[in-house]
């Protein structure tokens, strides 16, 4: 049993090189979003891969990848940057990493944290956390109790939040509508791109646990035929690949996906309800330094 578990707790590891090689291709940078389908396109994914989802409600393989992510920064193989965009370092550049050797960058890692939690005990408990999760284990951080909460507001509630979300993103008159039968239209909002060019925007919100299909999508867009040039679906939970493929299919009006990552992502930049707040890390090495007569 404990094989089993640790087998399905480093299954990202396949994931360490292939995420190197993406960046590559997508010239060295990208949004997480560019990375996961370069991804599952090098790899040939199939789609029920893609959407397997997690018991928190995320999916697998992006879950996956964002751990590849986590060492391969820690390796200072990726920059560390929060801002949305994933980048390789100079070192990351030239770097090709085999199923083996992503294991022991992994192993070295949880070997530090190990140490560390062991002399820092419980001062360390959030690296700790890490380490639980990474071998398979569910650990409650803020983002998970974030999406706890916006999937225990009430519809009209979650609604509200939306429209407060887009007004914070540069929106203006935007509306909430509240309206039944109207081929799921929550609200609508203006963009201005600048003085003299401005659109209206649709939206809709969907207060999910699970994934939104491609039929979603298909309705949604049908009932903004004629009155938007362009509409955004708002979701806490996933979105499934096919989804993704009709919201930027060819010929038809394109449709923006927030899921619940991006979701608590926005909340984050601009500060919703979500108060950052500073720490320090000690560093040893700086003291051990000084420790040599």
């Amino acid at each position: 049993m404990a094989k089993r578990k640790s087998h399905e707790g480093t299954k990202f590891l396949r994931f360490f090189g292939p995420l190197l090689e993406a960046l590559r291709k997508l010239g060295g940078s990208g949004t997480p979003d560019e990375v996961v389908e370069q991804i599952a396109a090098d790899l040939q994914l199939p789609d029920d891969v893609q959407n397997e989802l997690l018991p928190s409600g995320g999916t697998r393989y992006r879950n996956q990848v964002a751990w590849a992510r986590f060492y391969l920064v820690r390796d200072g193989l990726l920059d560390s940057s929060k801002r949305g965009v994933w980048s390789l370092t100079e070192r990351g550049r030239a770097t090709h990493l085999t199923v083996e050797q992503a294991g022991k960058i992994f192993s070295k890692w949880v070997k530090i944290f190990d140490e560390q939690r062991r002399s820092r005990a419980a001062a360390e408990e959030p690296i700790a956390e890490q380490v639980a999760e990474a071998s398979g284990a569910a650990s409650k951080d803020y983002r998970t109790e974030t999406l706890d909460l916006l999937l225990s507001l009430p519809p009209a509630g979650f609604e509200r939040l939306a429209q407060r979300l887009l007004r914070e993103a540069g929106f203006t008159q935007v509306v909430v509508t509240g309206q039944s039968g109207d081929g799921g239209i929550d609200g609508y909002g203006t963009l201005q791109i600048n003085p003299l060019v401005s659109f209206k925007v649709l939206f809709q919100c969907k207060r999910y646990s699970k994934s939104v299909s491609p039929s979603h999508v298909r309705d949604f867009r049908g009932a903004m035929a004629g009155r938007a040039d362009k509409g955004i679906v708002i979701t806490t939970g996933t979105f499934t690949t096919e989804a993704r493929r009709e919201a930027s299919r060819d010929g038809v009006p394109p449709i923006e996906l927030i899921d619940g990552e991006k979701l608590i992502d926005m909340l984050e930049n601009l500060e919703l309800g979500l108060r950052p707040v500073t720490t320090f890390e000690i560093s040893h090495s700086f003291f051990n330094e000084f420790k040599e007569v």
